[in-house]
């Protein structure tokens, strides 16, 4: 059988990851060409992810060390959110388990159980190897042995979103992926299936593929502008509609989590990296004008401004469908939900992911097809009620913005969630999706979404026994990490950073 043709049309993380894995995954199978015009600015601000693009990098083959030096990485053990629920509060979302994890019953029920009787017991992050390495900006590969407590927790990076799509680039083009250089003017369909069957350059040159993979980023040129998939508006729950990114130099610690604080307006982000601290402020412009927030980024950031003010538009939301015909949306052009939880690379990877295990072997299925859309359309949404969670549950009403979010209605999936947290502390697992149980419990709890009872099953042992044994739990988690190296001086031994090219 020859190698079925892949076209990807655009370049960035979206379109260098997918050429990436295609060409190493699947070899002989497809012949990718990807199509990009230099003309034609990238995002480039998505500098912190989730832990499973460890996975993704892995299975390219990818040395870790080398990778971060390359994109000038930090590690990242989750994220802190700063005056979410109330002004002055502040609580990290970990990557890990509250507690030892594996038990029959959750962690944080035996916790509930305590504080619901009136038993003093240490805040929830104490349990969290994540939190306590995070709070003392220490860190260590996780160990191996999953029997001890510094296997508990995981890790994702924070990294320079420019320089990661040259690295997977060179990685793409050595296993046979071609590259062109162009602006794409024309996109030619069958008459008859509606299929596309070539993308026609400026200077003339025709490019024909069977499979057309979109990462065009927002402007959607294939999925939008020429199949017309309609779009799915969220603004009405994710109002904000800008962000004002600007890099600074690194003046604070380098953090091993990713800063999240909560603003008048919306939010700003702090990601320090090896040479620099990634910065910007995520707002609605329904409350806040773009000169508005940029002055205030200026004015918040710990350093020396590198660059001023970069305002990126977009709007929250997803087609309605990601593959349609022979046309596969992966990244903005499927679909954005704002940087709050990290998610914008995890949704090009699970793309990916979907994509080459329903990688069509001759004709294209619609069976195949209708999986992958069932599959991505469960990310997004299930992202989404987790996004809105963080604004809805706030105590905050000190601005319109926050008076808004607090009493919006919202999506009835979320609300049963939330219900369901509030009775007895039970979080709703599915097998599919990205952010699990200690997830939730962390932005439950982090802003005050307190459960009025517990799982019965955490009653059955003495109280005294619970609260020794907590007590000496939280005594090894932080004996562990304070016997770890510094963030910094780990990254300098590990894999300090190259220079750019």
């Amino acid at each position: 059988m020859l190698a079925r043709r892949v076209v990807i049309v655009g370049g960035g993380t979206a379109g260098w990851m997918t050429a990436a894995a295609l060409s190493r995954l699947l070899p002989g199978r497809c012949a990718v060409h990807l199509v990009e015009s230099e003309a034609i600015g990238i995002v480039g601000v998505g500098e912190a992810t989730l832990p499973h693009i460890r996975a993704f990098n892995e299975r390219l083959g990818i040395d870790e060390a080398d990778f971060m030096a390359a994109t000038r990485a930090t590690f990242k053990l989750g994220i802190e959110f700063v005056n979410w629920g109330r002004i002055g509060d502040s609580y990290i979302h970990p990557f890990g388990t509250f507690g030892p994890g594996g038990a029959e019953v959750d962690f944080h029920q035996f916790w509930l159980r305590l504080k619901q009787q009136g038993i003093a017991v240490p805040d929830l992050d104490l349990f969290s190897m994540a939190c306590t390495m995070g709070r003392m900006n220490r860190f260590a590969l996780p160990s191996r042995d999953s029997r001890g407590l510094d296997s508990t927790f995981g890790y994702a990076y924070q990294f320079d979103a420019t320089l990661y799509a040259p690295y997977l680039r060179k990685i793409a083009e050595e296993m046979g992926a071609k590259r062109t250089e162009g602006r794409i003017v024309t996109v030619h369909r069958d008459r008859e299936t509606g299929d596309v069957t070539s993308v026609q350059l400026e200077s003339g040159e025709k490019i024909e593929g069977d499979l057309f993979v979109d990462c065009s980023g927002f402007v959607s040129l294939l999925l939008d502008k020429t199949l017309g998939e309609p779009f799915e508006d969220w603004s009405k729950w994710l109002l904000n509609d800008r962000a004002a990114a600007m890099p600074c130099h690194t003046a604070g610690a380098v953090t091993p989590y990713t800063g999240v604080i909560a603003m008048p307006y919306g939010w700003r982000w702090r990601i320090p990296l090896q040479h620099r601290t990634g910065n910007g402020y995520v707002y609605s412009t329904q409350f806040l004008s773009d000169e508005d927030a940029a002055a205030t980024l200026i004015a918040a950031v710990e350093g020396e401004p590198i660059a001023e003010p970069r305002v990126l538009r977009f709007k929250a939301g997803r087609r309605t469908r990601s593959w349609v015909r022979n046309c596969v949306g992966i990244g903005l052009a499927s679909g954005f939900l704002e940087p709050l939880e990290s998610t914008s690379i995890y949704l090009i990877q699970a793309a990916i992911t979907a994509l080459l295990e329903l990688f069509p072997e001759k004709e294209i299925s619609p069976v195949d097809r209708d999986e992958f859309n069932r599959l991505i359309d469960l990310e997004y949404d299930r992202i989404r009620d987790f996004l809105i969670l963080h604004y809805h549950a706030t105590e905050r009403a000190d601005t319109p913005y926050w008076d808004y979010v607090r009493t919006m209605q919202i999506p009835d999936t979320l609300a049963e969630k939330m219900e369901l947290f509030r009775r007895r502390g039970r979080v709703v697992k599915y097998r599919e999706g990205v952010f699990l149980d200690a997830s939730w419990v962390a932005v439950y709890l982090g802003q005050r979404v307190i459960p009025q009872g517990h799982d019965l099953r955490a009653d059955a042992p003495p109280a005294e026994s619970l609260v020794a044994g907590m007590r000496n739990l939280a005594a090894e988690i932080q004996a562990l990490a304070g016997a770890m190296e510094d963030h910094g001086a780990y990254l300098s031994r590990y894999c300090p950073m190259k220079d750019a090219a």
